[in-house]
């Protein structure tokens, strides 16, 4: 088995972070699990960011169908979230972490998971520029080729690789944009 994360909700909006990380799951460099939860937040998220609710559902029941394995059991989650000393919100999260075993949530709200309720389960807690920046270093040329496979795939409007690693930046991954540039 491969590092193991729970996506939070803010990593997969925006939808160019979600892309990328989604995409080097499907190259197997990680394991990504998730919850029913996390999805339907998701399909708030979007929806609250203009997305129509045709537009939101179809998008996140793509992600479910092909991360299948990756779902976390809501009975789980339930048996499990009552123990959880993190933030009341997003004790879902940890608990999905835990429940399936991963080793970290990647989420760009730190403080909701301090690591006096993380580390007694063993889950690390990653931003996901740093999470991004680690998997870059361990494969540098494969992650580059996805982030090129990425830019050809945005046909509407078509983005060039350079304005999708401006993308990238602009949504919390300065790190990782820098890495791409080569900087």
């Amino acid at each position: 088995m491969a590092f193991g994360v729970v996506l939070d909700t803010c990593v997969l909006y925006p939808l160019s972070i979600a892309d990328i990380l989604m995409r080097l799951a499907e190259r197997e460099l990680y394991d990504l699990f998730w919850s029913e939860r996390i999805l339907k937040d998701l399909e708030r998220v979007m929806k609250e960011n203009g997305a129509s609710a045709q537009q939101a559902a179809h998008r996140v029941d793509a992600m479910r169908r092909t991360f299948e394995a990756g779902m976390v059991s809501e009975g789980v989650i339930a048996r499990l979230e009552p123990a959880m000393t993190n933030d009341e919100g997003d004790r879902h999260v940890l608990a999905a972490a835990v429940g399936r075993g991963a080793d970290a949530v990647v989420t760009a709200n730190l403080k909701h998971f301090p690591a006096e309720s993380c580390e007694p389960h063993g889950i690390d807690v990653i931003h996901p520029d740093d999470f991004l920046v680690s998997l870059y270093d361990l494969g540098p040329a494969a992650v580059q080729r996805i982030v090129g496979e990425q830019a050809a795939a945005l046909k509407r409007p078509p983005v060039s690789r350079e304005e999708l690693i401006a993308m990238l930046e602009k949504a919390g991954a300065p790190a990782f944009a820098k890495r791409l540039r080569g900087e």
